[in-house]
């Protein structure tokens, strides 16, 4: 893989997976990355599966960017990762990128990873804070939207399917909405 440190603590190859990628680059380097970024976001898009991507740029006195890329299944994301194109583009930023370190994780592990392996990881009690604090508002209010919906369709009536639905809504708010915002909001505090 290019010589790339590769972790996958994924426990099923057809499981949804977040790829947590981490170049050092020099402060000089920087303008050569971000046109480099700006050539392999919108291909990684291209592949099938991909469900989204976000660039962290480094704080200050860092020189580390963080790229998370989200694909449906490790399949999809494997097929990114060993992909030609993929290959072609590290080698070409291969003189300002360093090693092209990559973790593939699964679930909610991700929103609890701290930026930085120097930083040590969340403590449970501030993971349970910060995901409770998500849930809890959506729990009150996805059941509020959806009543009128429910209320007007007569095959809606199964407590069961009403509370399926409502519990796919808040997970996907919570995986591809909220979660990505709220925990780099509250990451001081949360990784202190």
């Amino acid at each position: 893989m290019t010589g790339a440190a590769m972790t996958d603590t994924s426990n099923a190859d057809h499981s949804e997976v977040t790829s947590v990628i981490r170049h050092n680059v020099k402060e000089a380097d920087r303008p050569a990355y971000e046109t480099w970024l700006r050539e392999i976001v919108p291909l990684s898009a291209s592949f099938p599966g991909h469900r989204g991507v976000n660039v962290i740029r480094p704080t200050a006195g860092s020189n580390e960017y963080t790229v998370v890329l989200h694909f449906d299944t490790i399949d999809s994301l494997r097929n990114w990762l060993d992909s030609d194109q993929r290959k072609r583009l590290i080698e070409k930023a291969r003189p300002f990128l360093g090693e092209d370190n990559i973790e593939i994780k699964t679930g909610l592990e991700f929103w609890f990873t701290p930026p930085s392996a120097k930083q040590p990881r969340a403590r449970p009690y501030k993971q349970f804070l910060v995901t409770l604090s998500a849930i809890y508002p959506l729990g009150l209010i996805v059941p509020f939207f959806f009543k009128p919906v429910f209320d007007s369709f007569g095959f809606f009536e199964s407590f069961y399917l009403r509370s399926f639905i409502v519990t796919a809504t808040i997970v996907a708010l919570i995986i591809y909405v909220v979660m990505p915002r709220y925990v780099r909001l509250v990451a001081k505090w949360l990784y202190k």
